[in-house]
């Protein structure tokens, strides 16, 4: 019998979300409701004929795009097949059999599964009101720590904390302790909170700042993910990257959306509108939401039993959103923001449940 090597048989594999049967309208993976930016699409296209092609392995167009953007150094940009491949590949170059990374209590969950990948033990900070703890996570290192991970915004969460919050985090860890600060959502909060403060950590030479295009940017299918990181971190990670690992349209597609940043801020106004709207249906209702900072919300229901209900009322009108027990979250139901006619289709159901 040939038998996998005994930490990947121990491990259980990603729980990706269900997608439901045909017909069904995914409210589950927190996709963006808007297309991609024209400009992108058609920068897309007009590479396609370069397909016998191998990618750029130095993504030199998108890096500069986004250099442009956010007043970064290029060199500093690394791109992954979406920032899962570089959490991935950062979290096996630096931590290892008997090391510790540490999340939070609903950190993205991604980060456990890259984690027992590399064999190291996966630790979770507490945090009060579905919010990052700052005290909690600095409580909770110990010698063996050697990453703190933490989403912000928070990812099933959609809460926030101030930037001056993750600053006092990284002056309060140890010097030999990475800091991974994922900023999947970022878009969505860097109108209220520059995030140029928390990019200037990575010159310290101990803290990585993760982003990606598959939320505001609508390029989810492209694969398209980057993060900001000190030269002797990016030289360790680029080792475990795939070379080629971002194809030639999706370098293509997400330069030309990083260039069209009007576009982008447009999808966030719209998307905070629908998701605000929807929100303040849901807590009127007598739900539990706290306030998001992403393209979604969570919904605390009063028991198990009341989103098992939720759930079946909207699969029946072939709607679906995700389920938080794999957060220890029984009594929540995770809503991607759609078009405003699906939520509000979404929030009649819901009334007929709970009232």
């Amino acid at each position: 019998m040939i038998r996998a090597v005994d930490h990947v048989r121990q491990m259980a594999a990603y729980a990706l979300a269900d997608l439901g049967g045909e017909g069904t309208i995914s409210l589950a993976q927190n996709e963006s409701a808007f297309a991609a930016s024209p400009k992108a699409v058609a920068a897309g296209q007009a590479v396609l004929a370069q397909m016998p092609l191998y990618p750029d392995p130095e993504w030199t167009e998108l890096r500069a795009a986004i250099a442009r953007v956010h007043g970064l150094a290029a060199k500093n940009i690394l791109c992954g097949a979406g920032s899962m491949e570089l959490i991935g590949c950062l979290i096996r170059a630096f931590a290892g059999p008997g090391d510790r990374v540490l999340g939070t209590d609903y950190g993205y969950a991604y980060a456990a599964s890259a984690t027992a990948q590399a064999q190291a033990d996966y630790v979770k900070a507490r945090e009060r009101e579905l919010t990052v703890s700052v005290d909690d996570i600095l409580s909770s290192v110990v010698p063996e720590t050697r990453i703190v991970f933490v989403c912000n915004p928070g990812n099933p969460t959609g809460t926030l904390i101030p930037n001056s919050e993750i600053l006092r985090l990284r002056e309060g860890l140890p010097a030999d302790v990475l800091l991974v600060v994922d900023q999947a959502y970022g878009e969505f909060a860097d109108a209220e909170h520059d995030p140029a403060g928390i990019f200037a950590l990575v010159a310290r030479g101990d803290t990585v700042v993760m982003r990606t295009l598959s939320k505001a940017y609508g390029l989810a299918g492209a694969r398209a993910g980057w993060g900001c990181f000190p030269p002797q971190i990016a030289g360790e990670v680029r080792k475990l990257l795939n070379p080629n690992n971002v194809s030639i349209p999706s370098q293509a597609m997400a330069a030309a959306a990083m260039r069209d940043q009007a576009y982008m801020r447009e999808v966030v106004a719209k998307t905070a509108a629908i998701r605000d709207r929807f929100a303040e249906g849901c807590r009127a209702l007598g739900l539990e939401v706290p306030q998001s900072h992403t393209n979604f919300v969570l919904m605390r229901f009063a028991s198990p039993e009341q989103v098992q209900a939720a759930d079946a009322a909207l699969r029946s009108e072939q709607l679906l959103m995700r389920g938080m027990g794999g957060y220890g979250l029984n009594d929540c139901l995770r809503a991607t923001i759609c078009s405003q006619q699906i939520m509000d289709r979404a929030l009649t159901v819901l009334k007929g449940v709970l009232t």
